[in-house]
């Protein structure tokens, strides 16, 4: 069992950057995938990252490219996602998942573990 807890949400104007963290409980954590995915008002769960158990795959939403980043530490069990350049449409609640597999997944039905969400508010 793995549990996720996310944090590093906030307040921030268009064109500043966040940092968000996910921190897993479990030994295990090492060997999943791991995926940031968001959700805003209204709207369906969406991809943003994802990155493979090793961190040498990552796969980007078009949407993020270029201003996102996704990495992870496994001796620290925590994963990352560096936001930068933000706008407002980047608003939404953000979620880390974590699969058990080491493959790169983007959809996210096949996410196994999910966190709680932390709440990132871009404004114009």
């Amino acid at each position: 069992q793995v549990q996720l807890v996310e944090s590093g949400g906030g307040l921030v104007q268009a064109g500043g950057s966040l940092r968000l963290s996910c921190a897993a409980s479990g030994r295990t954590f090492s060997s999943y995938a791991m995926g940031w995915f968001r959700q805003a008002p209204g709207k369906e769960r969406e991809f943003v990252a994802a990155i493979s158990w090793s961190g040498d795959s990552t796969e980007y939403a078009d949407s993020v490219k270029g201003r996102f980043t996704i990495s992870r530490d496994n001796a620290r069990n925590t994963g990352y996602l560096q936001m930068n350049s933000l706008k407002p449409e980047d608003t939404a609640v953000y979620y880390c998942a974590a699969r058990r597999s080491g493959i790169v997944v983007v959809t996210p039905y096949v996410y196994h573990y999910w966190g709680q969400g932390t709440q990132v508010t871009v404004s114009s």
